[in-house]
């Protein structure tokens, strides 16, 4: 039921259009334009950054405000007190679970962790020296074909028994894609190993000696999972309910999803960062570059500074600096980049020129600095993020086939040629 109303006019038109008008628990009025197109109308909006396509109860953005919501949670509350699975079952369900719940939901991702055998001759099929990502697209999509008790869409448990491959198989795929191109054996998950440490063991154990890992850098990875779980009607999100408004089974929607992230402007941003480290190169370097960065006739730009959404501070970015510290300290590396990127991280904070501008460090700074401290290349580092944005994915996925739905169908503003004939 609309709470108002909202009225149009437009030329040519004799009557006033009547739009309904909704409002959300959070966040700005709806103005429903449905009514438009039995007028002939339609409205205009490139990227959608005005429109709401779906109703949604996960995820909560005010970006100048600075405050991000999982099912009404604070983030930086979920980052601390719980941990990456807790805030799986959160998406999925709606509630924080209790102790029964918790344990059986473990349990089960737990179990599910191995992937079929036959798997690993797609593994094959790549070049050593191809981009993980590039894997991960293949693999995850083919799933689908070695689950086939599982692809009824309609059905409530075959979803929730996808969501849980999903989620339990992803960091074991992730993982051989590092394996593999190294060359290196892949290493089979642990059932009595959680699930951060579990991907760490994979990525770094061999079968001649065990990867013996700190628990500061399992708390650390966990965190870098949570924080990068959902994000709303993000580009890869709004790929994943598009491609399942046509019925797609969900392990082709959420390879859609990887290949949505992969973009630069998406999923890439903490590879950025690296990258510009790179470019720096030296500490004696950063005044240059923070001149750079000021001149607006220089297309230089900070990478992992500021945000597209928040307009204040990224209230991921809290929780993220205090784990990057957690790790510097308990890896003690000499890192001429790290080091780098410590300075600019303090330029940021006490700079005028960028804490008037509100350019504070975000997550894909702090993450990037994270996963390159604890020997992740950075070819990975878009792989971990599809990881961690698996569970938004398929939540989002699994509450447009919970309701009733229909299939997506943008509409354009035609600016080509008009009908003509074929020359004669």
């Amino acid at each position: 039921m609309a709470d108002k109303k909202a009225r149009l006019t437009v030329d040519g038109l004799d009557e006033v259009i009547e739009l309904p008008v909704y409002s959300g628990t959070e966040g700005p009025d709806v103005i429903d334009v449905r009514p438009l197109t039995g007028k002939g109308l339609f409205t205009y909006d490139p990227g959608f950054v005005s429109t709401a396509a779906c109703e949604s109860q996960i995820t909560y953005i005010d970006g100048d405000k600075g405050i991000l919501l999982h099912r009404g949670y604070p983030i930086d509350q979920l980052a601390e007190q719980s941990d990456y699975l807790e805030v799986c079952y959160l998406l999925l369900n709606g509630e924080l679970p209790n102790a029964e719940e918790k344990k059986r939901f473990v349990n089960t991702i737990s179990n599910h962790t191995m992937v079929h055998e036959q798997l690993i001759s797609f593994y094959k099929g790549f070049r050593r020296d191809a981009h993980p990502m590039a894997i991960m697209c293949g693999v995850v999509g083919a799933l689908s074909a070695f689950y086939h008790d599982s692809l009824d869409i309609n059905n409530a448990n075959h979803r929730e028994v996808c969501a849980y491959r999903l989620i339990a198989k992803m960091p074991t795929l992730a993982a051989m894609c590092y394996k593999y191109s190294i060359g290196q054996p892949f290493m089979f998950p642990r059932n009595d190993k959680g699930y951060a440490e579990n991907f760490l063991r994979m990525m770094f154990s061999t079968p001649c000696a065990e990867y013996e890992v700190s628990p500061v850098l399992v708390r650390a990875m966990d965190r870098i999972f949570t924080l990068h779980a959902d994000h709303e009607q993000n580009a890869s999100t709004s790929t994943v309910r598009l491609a399942g408004s046509s019925g797609a089974n969900p392990f082709a929607c959420i390879a859609a999803g990887i290949a949505a992230l992969w973009g630069p402007a998406h999923g890439g941003a903490n590879e950025a960062v690296l990258t510009m480290l790179n470019e720096i190169g030296d500490e004696a370097n950063i005044p240059e570059f923070i001149k750079r960065a000021k001149d607006p006739e220089d297309p230089f730009r900070l990478m992992g500074f500021g945000h597209r959404v928040y307009r204040n501070f990224d209230p991921r970015s809290r929780v993220m600096k205090k784990t990057c510290d957690e790790v510097l300290a308990e890896l003690n590396i000499d890192d001429p980049l790290l080091r780098i990127a410590t300075r600019l991280e303090e330029i940021a904070l006490e700079d005028p020129y960028f804490v008037e501008r509100k350019l504070y460090p975000n997550v894909d700074f702090y993450s990037g600095i994270i996963l390159k401290a604890m020997g992740i290349p950075t070819s990975m580092f878009t792989v971990i993020f599809a990881m961690s944005r698996t569970i938004g994915w398929i939540s989002h996925w699994n509450e447009f086939h919970s309701s009733p739905n229909r299939i997506g169908r943008p509409r354009q503003l035609y600016t080509g040629a008009k009908k003509r004939d074929y020359p004669g």
